[in-house]
């Protein structure tokens, strides 16, 4: 495995210097903040990663992400989903690791969907609105109903797209095996608004925040970058603060998957028609990999390295 030689990401993180200390103001803030707001997350197995494909590629999709990680569909249905006319077939994938809500949109989607990365089940929508706007998410889409329940889009600093959601029957899913990761890029000049915001927002913690992370981890095997990693009640949260100099696919996956094996979660996953686009490797106490399924989604996989066997870094400099 090549050696990472622990610098940092050049001058566009700028401020080295004081950066830990901006974070770790920016983490008392929020967990100072959440103690003025109300809990209104459920559980991470209703966190859903948001999937958006042509409506050719949605049998294929499910088909595969299924027969990788297992689980079972919901019944695929007809609706609309935004506040304004449109139309798609729609569904759940309920796996161990993870639930995806699947979307293949028969009109132009309207703005701003496609760009949410998932949605977020919330005890109370006017209660959870609130609670986004004091912690310093912007609105993006008004809550407005759909056919089992409210929604609304909200943006967090840096960009950070989510959907909160809100059942009139209460759902009831089933506990997931292992509890996958939203996989957050953010840059040096937003990452401790952000950090600040979901904290309060969320109650959660700050379970790690590494300053010098292996930068092959964003495949830049050459220099290092700072991951935060938070776990709520909502569910896991990885946060890589770049400059923004991603080969690609990193940065395009916004979910990562834990599982048992990575080798034979791999081989499931190119079985079913899936393509292996970054070779497994070791890091953070983890082997990773990622894959591209029918209909272009990308997702990282991962395991605890104990037992599992990698290759170098899949690529990037």
């Amino acid at each position: 495995m090549q050696q990472i030689k622990p610098v940092f990401l050049s001058a566009a993180l700028g401020v080295a210097a004081i950066a830990p200390v901006a974070f770790v103001a920016a983490i008392s803030d929020g967990v100072r903040a959440a103690a003025q707001t109300p809990v209104v997350a459920v559980g991470p197995q209703y966190d859903t990663a948001h999937v958006y494909v042509a409506p050719e590629d949605v049998d294929r999709f499910a088909q595969s992400f299924l027969a990788t990680f297992g689980g079972r569909s919901t019944k695929q249905v007809v609706a609309t989903v935004t506040p304004t006319p449109s139309s798609t077939t729609a569904q759940l994938l309920q796996t161990p690791a993870g639930t995806v809500s699947l979307f293949g949109f028969k009109t132009p989607i309207p703005y701003p969907f496609g760009t949410e990365r998932n949605g977020y089940l919330v005890t109370d929508m006017d209660v959870a609105i609130k609670a986004a706007r004091q912690a310093g998410a912007d609105v993006l889409v008004s809550t407005f109903p759909d056919a089992i329940g409210r929604d609304a889009v909200i943006q967090w600093p840096g960009g950070v797209n989510m959907q909160l959601y809100w059942h009139t029957t209460k759902p009831a899913y089933a506990a997931l095996r292992t509890v996958p990761e939203n996989r957050v890029y953010v840059s040096p000049d937003r990452a401790a608004a952000f950090i600040r915001g979901f904290l309060a927002f969320s109650h959660g913690k700050v379970v790690s925040d590494d300053a010098h992370a292996p930068g092959l981890e964003i495949g830049r095997p050459a220099v290092s970058y700072r991951r935060i990693k938070i776990e709520s009640i909502f569910g896991k949260m990885t946060v890589f603060v770049t400059d923004g100099h991603l080969p690609y696919p990193y940065g395009r996956e916004t979910t990562g998957y834990e599982v048992a094996d990575v080798q034979t979660t791999l081989s499931n996953a190119t079985a079913a028609g899936a393509t292996l686009i970054i070779e497994p490797y070791i890091s953070d106490g983890r082997a990773s990999a990622f894959v591209q399924f029918p209909g272009g989604y990308v997702a990282e996989i991962h395991a605890a390295s104990s037992a599992q066997h990698a290759s170098g870094p899949g690529g990037g400099r």
